[in-house]
């Protein structure tokens, strides 16, 4: 039985086991992402993240204990000069398996395993996703709103209590009677009479009565005024006064000879018994 045993042998001995994981590890360093079993890409996380962490300080001893895993120099090289400066301010988790499917051959389960500052498009899709995140605590923000309404609405309600016009309950009056909706639409408003509400409707009236009366006046004179002036104005500073020509009798008529004075009085004694 295998109780309380978490390494995976992964079907190796330990030389094999050891061997292996160094040379995935120095192809993971080089290459930032290998191809591999969900088992093995398990077992080289637990491997090769220690070894990133020592790489941060830069020293002999810490490059000769990464060598001592690895067997690579260029591999040794390539995580003290490159990698470490990338994940210097990340505290761990520095690699990320992402599972692909199964094999064709022996249907294993397939992943990708490689060092998250190298992927370019997860980091970008990270960075546009930090500011659509929602943030809780949204129930304090109302109380607040609550609280600051409320010392408002108890200063409204104290002087209300203090002038006599308080609010009362819908559907009731002060004796305790039901009364209907049409009812207090009927009523007048609070605080305000009957008498007060006639005499303010005839002032409406009448003012509306006297903007007519107004204008008619005004403008009507002053335009007749205007329209007699003018043609009085016109005629003697304008026109001379006009000489009437005597008519000149038309071609063919004779002019008729008026008769003088004295034949006027021959004939008036006599007439036509002289004759």
């Amino acid at each position: 039985m295998r109780h309380r045993k978490k390494l995976n042998h992964l079907g190796r001995t330990s030389s094999h086991r050891k061997a292996m994981l160094a040379n995935m590890a120095s192809s993971l360093i080089l290459h930032k992402r290998i191809s591999t079993t969900v088992a093995k890409a398990k077992a080289l996380r637990i491997y090769i993240e220690p070894l990133i962490t020592r790489s941060k300080t830069d020293s002999t001893h810490s490059r000769r204990m990464v060598f001592s895993h690895l067997k690579d120099k260029s591999a040794v090289s390539e995580l003290f000069r490159e990698v470490s400066t990338k994940i210097a301010d990340r505290p761990g988790g520095y690699t990320r398996i992402l599972k692909t499917g199964s094999r064709l051959g022996d249907n294993a389960d397939m992943c990708f395993i490689e060092l998250v500052d190298y992927n370019e498009n997860m980091l970008a899709a990270g960075k546009e996703a930090k500011p659509a995140t929602k943030r809780r605590r949204r129930g304090r923000g109302k109380k607040s709103e609550q609280s600051a309404e409320t010392p408002a609405a108890m200063q409204d309600q104290k002087q209300s209590a203090e002038t006599g016009t308080g609010t009362e309950d819908q559907g009731s009056t002060s004796g305790g009677e039901k009364v209907t909706p049409a009812e207090e639409k009927s009523r007048p408003v609070k605080g305000t009479s009957e008498e007060g509400v006639k005499k303010e409707e005839p002032a409406a009236e009448a003012k509306k009565e006297e903007k007519p009366v107004e204008k008619e006046p005004k403008e009507e004179p002053a335009a007749e005024a205007k329209k007699e002036e003018k043609p009085v104005e016109k005629e003697p500073k304008d026109e001379p006064p006009v000489e009437k020509k005597p008519e000149e009798p038309a071609a063919g008529k004779e002019k008729k000879e008026e008769p003088s004075a004295d034949d006027k009085a021959e004939e008036k004694p006599g007439g036509k018994d002289k004759e």
